[in-house]
């Protein structure tokens, strides 16, 4: 462990942002990458690969939350399946502190997720869910609220029959199921999007992550529920010390769930700081311009369209110039004839990918 801890420390030390507790990160990302194929198949090499992420860096500390926004194929859902195993990194590192021991006698093992296999992987899972979008897809349809929450227990091995059964019964209490037992044998076609989301938090949650990352989950949901949704994962997150990793396009929600907000733009991150910094003084051509396309309450406020131009570019091997100069208002030549510009600090904790900044 200790190459491992020492890897940590290295690459944790470059890596974007700050801790919100000023300690150890619980997750340090360093260069991750993940490119898809294009046009290849068993007998001829690929023409190409989408670069879904590309060199992705940052931190994230124990119970604290950073937002992923950005257009909707920017990478933001990738980057959270990579982060939990559910798709392998082409490149880069995804170090874990484990702070129970859970696969070691050291009380903060470290491990580099990407390379995890058997029952390390296990053990890392143990530690890190994911909550899925879509209420209604992330379910099978035909087994029981019991069976949903309760198989992340029986895969890890945790408790019998009986512990499983009282377990399913507390969370179900914590996230606003009550009375539980009403809700134990429905299955997922009898429950409102509310409750079936509230279900999903549920199965992440049952058996203590410290670690969640939540892929949009209030985007398929009505107002009312959304704002509930919202608070319960607040309030989890106090309670249990979990830290989220939350996947947004909603600067709104980003702002009311983050402690600190990543602005993605094809595959690469462009902004990086704490929420209420970002929102009041955005940096990057790109965040101004989200930023400006929130849609005002009062209809008599008028402004101008955001400034930008064209369409979202290809993320099929895009040229090593900045990912944004073709939209760019503020591009010069010296952005067309270098590579992407690098993650750089312009105000205290606040990172920005831009040469104009």
């Amino acid at each position: 462990m200790e190459r491992e801890s020492t890897t940590f420390e290295t690459l944790t030390s470059q890596a974007n942002g700050s801790d919100a507790s000023g300690g150890k990160p619980l997750v340090a990302v360093q260069g991750l990458t993940k490119l898809f194929p294009v046009g290849g198949n068993l007998f001829r090499k690929p023409t190409g690969f989408i670069h879904a992420v590309d060199d992705v860096t940052f931190r994230l500390a124990h119970g604290e939350s950073l937002g992923l926004v950005g257009e909707s194929g920017c990478g933001k859902t990738t980057v959270g399946k990579l982060l939990v195993k559910l798709l392998e990194p082409t490149d880069g590192n995804i170090l874990f502190r484990f702070a129970d021991g859970t696969d070691s006698d050291d009380s903060e093992a470290t491990v580099d997720a990407s390379t995890l296999r058997g029952r390390q992987l296990r053990a890392f899972r143990r530690q890190a869910q994911m909550i899925f979008q879509d209420p209604y897809e992330s379910m099978n349809p035909r087994r029981t609220i019991y069976d949903i929450i309760s198989e992340p227990l029986s895969v890890q091995g945790i408790g019998d029959v009986q512990d499983r059964v009282g377990r399913v019964v507390e969370i179900l209490t914590l996230v606003g199921l009550t009375p539980a037992g009403a809700f134990l044998f429905r299955h997922p076609h009898e429950l409102s999007g509310g409750q079936r989301q509230r279900v999903a938090i549920a199965r992440a949650l049952v058996i203590r992550p410290s670690f969640v990352v939540a892929d949009e989950p209030t985007s398929m949901l009505d107002v009312s529920s959304r704002t509930g949704v919202m608070t319960l994962m607040q309030d989890l997150a106090r309670e249990l010390g979990v830290a989220y990793l939350y996947v947004t396009h909603d600067l709104a929600v980003a702002r009311y769930m983050c402690h600190r907000i990543a602005v993605m733009y094809l595959g690469k991150v462009v902004e990086l700081a704490e929420t209420e910094e970002l929102l009041r003084n955005p940096l990057h051509p790109y965040t101004k311009a989200l930023l400006s396309a929130v849609p005002l309450p009062d209809p008599r406020n008028r402004r101008a369209p955001p400034d930008i131009r064209g369409d979202l570019a290809t993320p099929i091997d895009p040229p090593s110039r900045c990912r944004f100069y073709d939209r760019c208002p503020v591009a010069t030549a010296h952005c067309l004839n270098h590579p992407h510009p690098p993650t750089e600090e312009k105000a205290p904790g606040h990172l920005v990918a831009c040469y104009e900044v």
